[in-house]
């Protein structure tokens, strides 16, 4: 076991890892936003930026399949995943959401691949804006964050 905790390393570093950033391309404008926050972050923690890789999607729904496509590749050792649900007035919402985490974290499982989880699921426009934009609060930036954090630990193990 490794006595690894991420919160105690604020200089995290993850040598030469790949990582893929999916994102959904339905309310763009916020997704854009996370998508910038990942790849700063990334590249802040020490990955080469031809070590990352965009690639869009329609939506949330799609998230899932194309995750489980980059995972089948084994070129990368993290994903980040990346959307925005803005909730409306009908169950869609709730449908999508589900839909997307349950996905998600069955890739993550079944290929053993850490995902950073940055998919918005917010009441109105302004919650999503809020965790979207340039600064602290990017949800990009911290799922980034946490699927570095996840490929330092995951290596620590197979020492």
């Amino acid at each position: 076991m490794s006595d690894y905790h991420p919160s105690a390393d604020p200089e995290l570093r993850v040598t030469g890892a790949r990582v893929a950033i999916v994102a959904s391309s339905f309310n763009d404008t916020i997704v854009e936003g996370l998508v910038a926050g990942a790849r700063a972050t990334l590249i802040e923690h020490g990955i080469a930026e031809s070590h990352i890789s965009v690639t869009w999607v329609p939506g949330a729904w799609e998230l899932p399949l194309m995750a489980a496509h980059l995972a089948d590749t084994e070129q990368y050792d993290a994903i980040v995943a990346l959307g925005a649900v803005i909730r409306g007035g009908t169950p869609h919402f709730e449908h999508v959401c589900n839909a997307c985490t349950t996905g998600l974290m069955q890739v993550q499982q079944e290929f053993g691949l850490p995902i950073g989880f940055g998919v918005l699921t917010c009441d109105d426009l302004a919650q999503a804006q809020a965790r979207s934009g340039t600064g602290q609060g990017n949800k990009g930036a911290e799922s980034a964050l946490a699927a570095l954090a996840m490929v330092k630990q995951l290596r620590l193990l197979d020492v």
